[in-house]
C-alpha cells in the first residue's frame, strides 16, 4: 500500500520557501492531512490528528522529503479505549506550479498476503 494525496495550493508566492509552504498547508488543511495519514493506521482502528512539520530535505526546488509528526488516536467506545500517542512519518512531496498543486506520497507499506493452508 502506498497512498498519494494532491493538495491545491492557494499561495504560489511561497514556492521558494518550501518549509513555509508546507507549514501553511498543514495548518490550513490539517483535517485533510489527518485523513491522508489515517489510511496508514486504519487496520489498527486509529485516526491521525495535529500534523506538523518536523524536518525538510529538499532534493531540488520542487521536490524532496518531509518528516511530519502527529498524534495517533485509538478509540473504541465498546472496549472503553481512548489512547493517544505520538508518531512520525517520512513523506515525499512534489510541487506542480502549472497546476498549483502539491502531491504528497506516503511510504510503501507492503500488505500481508493470505497465508497458505
Amino acid at each position: 500500500m502506498q497512498e498519494k494525496w494532491t493538495f491545491e495550493l492557494k499561495r504560489t508566492d511561497l514556492y521558494n520557501n518550501v518549509a513555509q509552504l508546507l507549514d501553511d498547508l498543514f495548518t490550513q488543511q490539517g483535517r485533510d492531512m489527518g485523513i491522508f495519514l489515517s489510511y496508514y493506521f486504519k487496520k489498527e482502528g486509529a485516526v491521525v490528528e495535529n500534523v506538523s512539520l518536523q524536518d525538510l530535505d529538499q532534493h531540488d526546488k520542487l521536490s524532496g522529503k518531509v518528516t511530519v509528526i502527529f498524534d495517533v488516536i485509538h478509540f473504541n467506545a465498546c472496549l472503553n479505549i481512548h489512547d493517544k500517542g505520538k508518531d512520525k512519518m517520512e513523506l515525499a512531496y512534489t510541487i506542480d506550479p502549472s497546476n498549483q498543486s502539491l502531491v504528497l506520497t506516503g511510504p510503501y507499506w507492503p500488505e500481508r498476503e493470505m497465508d497458505e493452508l
